[in-house]
């Protein structure tokens, strides 16, 4: 089966709402000449295509070959222009950019004190907004006017912007170093995963405190709080600090609270900070307080108050799926979880061209979890083949590798052990390749191959023995990473206790939890 052709403009008509056409044709209406261009007949056919093919457009008649490149740019150009002037897509930011705008055509005008009143509510709002790139900028057109002109300006003016511009300026070169050191951390998580040793976490240190700018006794706004906030979190997931994750994820979460206006206005922020928040809870296993902030979440996002665009939508279904089945891996209670899997995957195919592959392992990783932890073995493996089989080696390698040895430890389980061998040579050849060989896995490896060698009575002794093994690294600072993807812990004393892995988990958080 061939994948159908992906086109940016196709894209664009499909993501648009039913308003959002009807105001793209009346936009287009406005000017009679428009309603019988080639344009406007090329957007009526991808509306009603299910999907992009290029000969049926040109077979269709409206444009020749030569033509079809230039029409297609000018479409999609129109298309922005109408959704830009539509209310829903309105926001702070095209406020001070339009006001700029006007300003600047004022300025060519000659008319440079209206343009100057224009430029001094603008730079308010900006202001008041965080938006200092945009509030510098004015400030720089201000001067412009003020050095070049007369404008009978207050005396102190030309002080004002100089210091206004200064103190703009520094702020700004904090954020971006702060918004660059958060990215490049963020990059490393996604290529990666967490610090796999100690040569790793001392690359890690020197790389975040060179690049980390001195923010001490400076006047930080929110935009330069929460870039800071997000670079401390990204380096203490990396570190597996997850009590520092817990820390500056609600510092993070706090700040939206504390400034209300700025949740709609960057809701992407307020939705990623709550989102880490929720794992690092989940991290420590402390599940009332997850769910008390899980509710809190969805009560927040599903308000009327709560601006909701196709991103934010999308980040919504992603954060609160992506929670919804980790609050069964803290108490066990897989067969619960297992409800939410043809739920999900029903919303997933309707949320196909706006999640990413990176997002979409991690549901069938999920998946395959819950299907394990409720004894549905060759279900597991069914998800986790999906993420086996991708080639896209650059991004989570560790998730690629935790997949690995999952599968093996499912397909024992399954009984499936006629081509264990096989399995057993790519898997450690694969985690090789990757360089993500950890004791933990190991011994895990070694534990399976021995396996055919041991006789039935002599199992739970095997058991015991790697169990012991094992724990030894529960609390190691990088070999403990690999219980978060696996709790192969459990999995061991399920074995040895003759108990399903989901009561074990069940009943080591009601002992933790006890009161």
């Amino acid at each position: 089966m061939t994948k159908d052709q992906k086109d940016n403009l196709f894209s664009l008509v499909k993501s648009l709402t039913k308003s959002e056409k009807r105001q793209f044709k009346l936009y287009v209406g406005r000017l009679g000449v428009n309603s019988d261009s080639k344009f406007l007949k090329l957007f009526n056919l991808l509306d009603k295509s299910k999907a992009y093919n290029e000969g049926a457009i040109l077979k269709n008649g409206i444009v020749k070959k030569s033509q079809l490149a230039n029409v297609k740019a000018h479409l999609y150009k129109q298309i922005l222009i109408s959704l830009k002037l539509n209310p829903s897509h309105q926001n702070v930011r095209l406020q001070i950019r339009e006001q700029l705008d006007f300003a600047s055509i004022l300025y060519h005008k000659g008319l440079y004190k209206q343009s100057l009143k224009i430029l001094d509510k603008a730079k308010e709002l900006a202001i008041a907004n965080e938006e200092k790139n945009s509030a510098f900028e004015i400030v720089e057109l201000e001067k412009v006017i003020e050095s070049q002109y007369i404008t009978r300006s207050i005396s102190t003016r030309a002080d004002e912007l100089a210091i206004q511009a200064k103190e703009l300026s520094a702020l700004n070169v904090i954020a971006s170093k702060l918004s660059n050191l958060s990215l490049q951390l963020y990059s490393i998580i996604l290529k990666t995963g967490y610090v796999r040793n100690e040569k790793e976490a001392t690359i890690l240190i020197n790389y975040f405190n060179k690049r980390l700018p001195v923010t001490k006794n400076k006047k930080l706004g929110f935009r330069e709080k929460l870039w800071l906030y997000k670079a401390h979190l990204w380096y203490s997931f990396l570190m597996q600090d997850f009590l520092n994750c817990y820390k500056y994820a609600s510092k993070w979460v706090d700040l939206f609270y504390q400034n209300p206006s700025m949740i709609n206005l960057n809701p992407v922020f307020f939705l990623k900070g709550n989102n880490y928040l929720l794992e690092s809870i989940f991290f420590v296993r402390n599940k009332p307080k997850f769910v008390k902030k899980l509710e809190h979440f969805k009560a927040t996002v599903n308000s009327p108050k709560f601006a909701k665009d196709e991103n934010v939508a999308t980040l919504i279904f992603l954060y609160s799926n992506f929670h919804n089945i980790n609050q069964h891996f803290i108490d066990g209670s897989f067969e619960e979880g297992l409800e939410l899997i043809p739920v999900i995957e029903k919303e997933l195919i309707k949320f196909e061209d706006k999640i990413d592959p990176h997002h979409r392992l991690v549901f069938y990783y999920k998946f395959a979890s819950l299907e394990f932890g409720a004894g549905n073995n060759k279900a597991c493996i069914k998800h986790l083949d999906k993420i086996i089989s991708n080639k896209t080696l650059s991004m989570r390698e560790d998730l690629l590798c935790f997949s690995r040895v999952l599968n093996l430890v499912a397909h024992y389980e399954a009984g499936l052990d006629y081509h264990l061998e096989t399995l057993l040579r790519s898997t450690y050849k694969f985690l090789i390749k990757m360089n993500e060989l950890h004791e933990v896995q190991k011994e895990m490896i070694k534990f399976i191959r021995g396996l055919q060698d041991i006789y039935p009575q002599d199992l739970k002794n095997a058991f015991k023995k790697l169990h012991k093994t094992l724990v030894a690294f529960e609390d190691h600072p990088y070999e403990r990473r690999a219980f978060l993807y696996l709790d192969i812990i459990s999995w061991l004393e399920s074995k040895i206790e003759n108990k399903p892995v989901s009561e074990i988990i069940n009943t080591k958080y009601l002992t933790k939890y006890a009161h």
